[in-house]
């Protein structure tokens, strides 16, 4: 088992302390940038930057309930092909799985990459987070911290946590290289930091942090997390499917979607360079919508919609890690991520395939299996 090591807190200064480890972690030889969560100008956004001088990490938040955009689209744009540097990256359990996701579709690469990742409480809609931190940008991540770490409520200051967050059963990041962590740990005055990967003992073996035992009771808080986390899952998906389980209940679920294709954007699994809803397939004639209406009496319109998310689903629901940047980016707060992690849930399930896990486990879909689903296939009891 890899050495956990110690980073000492100094008057509970919890971001500070982070801040100044990824600091140490800039300045080593080999590592040219670091790519975190920055607290920008307009203080109630924090959003990835590549961060080349370490005194632009005072502005870093990895500890910020925000979560603008899914960065494993930037590291895949970062990474898929040489850049002859090593970059360091902050993400979260749900970007971690979906980067390893992008990875086994040769859209990015682990090679020169340091992988960072903390124990997640969680982040608010973007519009929510907006309003959380309006008053006291600066503050708000601490207040949300140490609330949201006291228990297992997925409501701080009255403001509810995104759909997504409060059904994650990955608070933990099982794939980053270096994981930190903060949950079990009482008194709070250090945090863990444990190398995950031979790469990263090589890291933080130049850090030089004191060794310390994992306390006994972290196990329990985030197993304590996670089974909150999937109760409220398994009602969230039992809810869905009765909401979507005919296809007059699917139209009516999505009926304002207004083909923006905001959730295939915002979505990391979503790579194709030509999506075929872009294209003149769906470009019909105007008589061929007077015609549809003119047979049925009316025709709602943008026409295609449900036909769009029923093409997502079969395009990557075996690969969806559930991040909710789908139902983030949705104009009109249709609850897309719950019905992709409710289909997502069984596809997976099917395949007894869990995304982001290994990047050595290919995607079901890549993979050919003789006796798979034989029953399925009407090859029961044959040979």
């Amino acid at each position: 088992m890899s050495l956990v090591r110690k980073l000492a807190i100094d008057r509970q200064d919890i971001l500070g302390t982070v801040q100044g480890f990824l600091r140490s972690i800039l300045t080593l030889e080999d590592i040219a940038v670091v790519l975190a969560p920055r607290r920008l100008a307009e203080k109630s956004v924090v959003m990835p930057a590549l961060i080349t001088q370490p005194d632009c990490l005072s502005d870093a938040d990895p500890l910020a309930p925000a979560f603008f955009l899914n960065a494993a689209q930037m590291m895949s744009r970062l990474t898929r092909r040489p850049s002859g540097q090593k970059i360091a990256v902050v993400l979260r359990p749900c970007e971690i799985r979906a980067f390893i996701e992008l990875v086994k579709f040769k859209q990015g690469a682990l090679e020169d990459v340091l992988i960072i990742g903390l124990d997640c409480l969680g982040a608010y809609p973007n519009t929510v987070y907006r309003r959380f931190a309006a008053a006291d940008p600066d503050g708000s991540t601490l207040r949300f911290f140490f609330a949201a770490l006291s228990g297992v409520s997925e409501t701080v200051e009255g403001m509810e946590l995104a759909s997504a967050c409060r059904v994650c059963e990955h608070p933990f990041p099982e794939g980053a290289d270096i994981a930190i962590g903060f949950m079990g740990i009482s008194p709070l005055d250090y945090l863990l930091v444990q190398g995950q990967t031979p790469k990263a003992d090589a890291y933080l073996a130049q850090v030089k942090l004191e060794p310390v035992a994992i306390p006994a009771g972290r196990g329990d808080a985030v197993a304590s997390r996670v089974s909150s986390r999937v109760q409220a899952r398994d009602a969230m998906i039992s809810r869905t499917h009765e909401a979507t389980g005919t296809p007059e209940k699917l139209a009516a679920y999505l009926t304002g979607c207004i083909n923006c294709y905001n959730c295939r954007n915002a979505c990391p699994i979503c790579y194709c360079r030509e999506c075929v809803f872009c294209t003149d397939v769906f470009d019909h004639e105007p008589f061929q919508y007077l015609q549809k209406a003119g047979r049925s009496g009316s025709l709602k319109l943008p026409a295609d919609t449900v036909l769009y998310h029923l093409t997502r689903l079969v395009h990557m629901s075996t690969s969806c890690v559930g991040c909710g940047q789908c139902s983030n980016a949705c104009p009109n707060d249709i609850p897309v991520m719950e019905l992709f992690r409710a289909t997502a849930r069984y596809s997976q399930k099917a395949f007894e395939y869990e995304p982001g896990r290994s990047v050595a486990e290919p995607p079901p879909m890549s993979v050919f299996k003789e006796h798979e689903f034989a029953d399925v296939v009407g090859l029961k009891g044959k040979t």
